[in-house]
């Protein structure tokens, strides 16, 4: 830092051909300039100006450097400009990172925001595996559960319900469950998380069978979706990702009155002093949309 100081007050110096209207420009003063380039000269092991009781001038060493460090002063300048411009509007690439189901949630509102935002790029990564949100350079994430981060800030984007559902066609050969107890004669398809391997926990009031018979598990929620859909048996699932096809009739939502309240999403995003206008619009974006298709508490 004190190199590039030395570096502008030369550049400054030199352009005016004045330590005084050097430091006039920079803020400082002219001995604070005059230090500075003989700091840099000395560092060289060069002398960079002529100094007379009036003017200063260019040594042809000076010259030389003068115009190498005009450049760098230059595109300092257009660094420092663009950051200021950047900061100022939304623009520039914006890495989200989500569950794979994620995209079933995000994606129906992606083009309003698109058109809203034309210069911000959307880097979007879904998968089941727990990103590192600072150490794999992400700008925003989308979370379930508790959140026990001091480097991350978040906001809450609702509530969500879970629901056990199965196809009319397992219906067809298995009378549907009124009471949790009778999960013991379904086929049931369970998720596994990615990171621990342990199941997901099928919560309901009442007795729930501690060990639900086991048809297929995997540890992606689409997989689980699409078998349900052709009929393997009942899944555990948010509610959010299934309501279109228990709209349609394709899936048949089972022992809703026995169903606990569900989790819960939340954005989050690193701790910053200074939170980018792409991540500002993209946050208060979900937050408007209620993407879960809920009413978003605050």
């Amino acid at each position: 830092m004190e190199n590039l100081n030395g570096l502008l007050a030369f550049v400054r110096a030199a352009q005016s051909q004045s330590f005084a209207a050097a430091a006039e420009r920079m803020g400082i003063s002219a001995s604070a300039v005059g230090k500075s380039v003989a700091r840099l000269e000395e560092k060289l092991s060069v002398r960079l100006f002529n100094r007379s009781t009036r003017r200063i001038s260019l040594t042809d060493e000076g010259q030389l450097f003068f115009e190498r460090c005009q450049q760098i002063v230059s595109q300092l300048e257009e660094a420092e400009q663009e950051l200021v411009r950047i900061s100022a509007e939304p623009r520039g690439k914006l890495r989200i990172t989500a569950p794979a189901i994620g995209y079933r949630m995000l994606l129906p509102h992606l083009p309003e925001f698109r058109q809203r935002y034309p210069d911000v790029e959307l880097d979007l990564d879904f998968s089941d595996r727990m990103a590192d949100v600072i150490d794999e350079g992400f700008d925003i994430a989308i979370r379930s559960g508790e959140l026990n981060s001091s480097q991350m800030m978040s906001r809450r984007l609702g509530p969500f319900r879970f629901a056990i559902i199965g196809s009319p066609a397992y219906f067809a050969s298995h009378p549907a469950p009124l009471r949790p107890d009778d999960l013991y004669q379904h086929a049931c398809l369970r998720y596994r998380f990615p990171g621990s391997g342990q199941w997901q926990e099928w919560e309901m009031t009442g007795v729930t069978p501690p060990e639900l018979p086991l048809a297929l598990s995997s540890n992606n929620l689409e997989s689980i979706l699409q078998a349900t859909l052709q009929g393997l048996g009942l899944a555990y699932v948010p509610e959010f990702i299934v309501r279109p096809y228990i709209e349609s009739g394709e899936l048949v939502a089972v022992l809703q009155d026995y169903l606990k309240e569900g989790g819960k999403f939340s954005v989050v995003w690193p701790s910053s002093r200074h939170m980018l206008p792409k991540v500002r619009v993209f946050i208060d974006f979900l937050t408007e949309k209620q993407v879960l298709g809920e009413h978003t508490p605050e």
